[in-house]
């Protein structure tokens, strides 16, 4: 079982995808994650962009503790019925579900400005697709200033590649998984 942790929505149950195509973030792990992002207030009224969504459960949390619109992408079906459903039975409105892969979707026109990003793409997924993606992401247009994106990878993996603009904050590891924060910022400041 997952569920909302906190905010409008929190303890609300959340549906999870079938099968073992989607590794669900622990809730542990969201707590932590969310806490570190509300003490910066990186939540409270920003758009977010849940990238791999899975159930949903990134994008949702945020909407839950008030971010204003939410776009949630996955190119699973099983993960696409689940968010959807999640969205649904959890009233949160301004929320999308797109069913695409993910740099697909990246490649197209941007849908918001983000000031909140999620990415927790599959483990298996190779350094280089992930730096493509973060390209896409950083080069398209779909962070808005001071946008803080959030990748979850495994903890075998390395630092991700960030494109020129995104700036490493924070690396937390929690058991198998390590939560990466960067900040957007294209205009290098001059010291």
């Amino acid at each position: 079982m997952s569920r909302i942790v906190s905010g409008v929505a929190g303890g609300r149950r959340l549906v999870v995808p079938r099968g073992g195509a989607t590794r669900p973030t622990s809730e542990r792990v969201r707590e932590a994650l969310f806490g570190s992002l509300d003490a910066r207030d990186l939540v409270r009224g920003v758009p977010v962009l849940d990238l791999f969504c899975g159930s949903g459960a990134l994008g949702l949390e945020a909407m839950s503790r008030g971010a204003t619109q939410g776009v949630l992408v996955d190119a699973g079906k099983p993960a696409v019925d689940a968010a959807r459903k999640n969205v649904a039975t959890l009233g949160l409105s301004d929320v999308a579900v797109v069913h695409s892969p993910v740099q697909k979707y990246l490649d197209g026109r941007p849908a918001l400005a983000a000031g909140l990003v999620f990415a927790d793409p599959p483990y298996p997924l190779d350094e280089d697709e992930l730096a493509s993606l973060l390209a896409s992401l950083a080069g398209r247009g779909w962070l808005a200033p001071d946008a803080t994106v959030v990748v979850e990878r495994s903890r075998r993996s390395p630092e991700p590649r960030w494109p020129a603009g995104l700036h490493r904050e924070k690396e937390r590891r929690y058991g198998e998984t390590t939560i990466w924060q960067a900040v957007w910022d294209p205009e290098p400041s001059s010291s």
